[in-house]
């Protein structure tokens, strides 16, 4: 990869390399770069199930900034680097192919089905936080950290209109909660998205786990 990625403007760029500072804090899942037509759509996943079992849902943070209308990518990358032109960023010399980035929202078909404020999706959010660095005793080994995390951040929240508290982390992880903004929430099919006004947070809701229900074939003797 070694063609650059040309933004729209030097603030454009240091918007994508805020976003992927902040990607890299909140986990270690990549992000994903589209561009095409002069817009540059980067996507990372807040939260993902790490196995079938896993019964964290996949909430995705997404910004949408300008970028060079010549522009068309479609890669997922740990990292961008500024470069000598303020436009221009790194990219790595390789790839990722994380699970949560074969796992697309739908383009279309969103109804509004309520909104949040964003006081009250901060509020959820430190809780959350709060829940977290609590219940992690001294020396607590990965698997119990993620399966707590798991517990906390993907139980519906009353307060989030029974969405997954995640939506919270990403929101406050991603930096999108400013002010007093009243957030539009929407649905498609299994996908809910809030739509802040720096940037978007989509949910899809737990793996699915357990067997399937096996149907009788035949008659009763």
């Amino acid at each position: 990869m070694t063609t650059p990625l040309i933004l729209a403007d030097p603030e454009t760029a240091r918007d994508a390399l805020t976003f992927v500072a902040r990607a890299a804090r909140a986990g270690d899942e990549g992000v994903r770069l589209q561009a095409d037509g002069g817009i540059l759509a980067m996507t990372a996943a807040a939260l993902a199930p790490q196995s079938l079992f896993d019964a964290t849902p996949t909430i995705l943070a997404m910004r949408i900034v300008r970028a060079d209308p010549e522009l068309r990518c479609d890669i997922v990358i740990d990292e961008l680097t500024a470069t000598d032109d303020a436009r221009a960023l790194a990219l790595p010399d390789t790839g990722r192919s994380p699970a949560w980035a074969g796992v697309a929202p739908p383009r279309g078909g969103w109804a509004p089905s309520g909104t949040l404020g964003a006081d009250v999706i901060a509020q959820r959010a430190q809780w959350g936080i709060s829940a977290v660095a609590h219940g992690s005793p001294a020396g607590a080994g990965e698997d119990a950290v993620r399966s707590l995390r798991a517990a906390i951040w993907g139980e519906p929240d009353e307060d989030l209109l029974g969405l997954p508290r995640g939506i919270a982390f990403a929101a406050h992880a991603f930096g999108f909660i400013s002010g007093a903004e009243l957030v539009p929430v929407t649905t498609s099919g299994r996908w809910t998205r809030l739509a802040f006004a720096r940037g978007h947070v989509l949910s899809r809701g737990p793996a699915a786990v357990g067997l399937t229900a096996v149907r009788s074939t035949g008659t009763a003797g």
